[in-house]
């Protein structure tokens, strides 16, 4: 793979794993085992939602949460794994 597609790979790659630990932070929150009162804490949400929120904003318009589970991180994973497979095959 050429340089190009293999930093392309690289940003994706990093960018799942954003995803994973924002939806980790957010279950941790849910259940009560991070305190969102902690400045840190609230430094690292932000910093997180200002990752995330770019991506997620415009696909939550049209994809409702379902049973209160928001699905979108799912969905933009999914879309990370097709255009790592898109770039291995057209930058190999």
């Amino acid at each position: 793979m050429s340089l190009i597609g293999s930093l392309l790979h690289f940003v994706l790659e990093v960018y799942f794993w954003i995803i994973i630990v924002q939806v980790a932070v957010s279950w941790l929150i849910a259940f009560g085992v991070i305190n969102t009162g902690n400045p840190q804490a609230r430094n690292l949400l932000g910093l997180l939602d200002k990752a995330t929120e770019p991506v997620f904003k415009p696909l939550r318009k049209y994809v409702p949460p379902i049973g209160g589970i928001d699905i979108t991180p799912i969905i933009i994973i999914l879309g990370i794994f097709v255009l790592q497979n898109i770039i291995a095959r057209v930058f190999s």
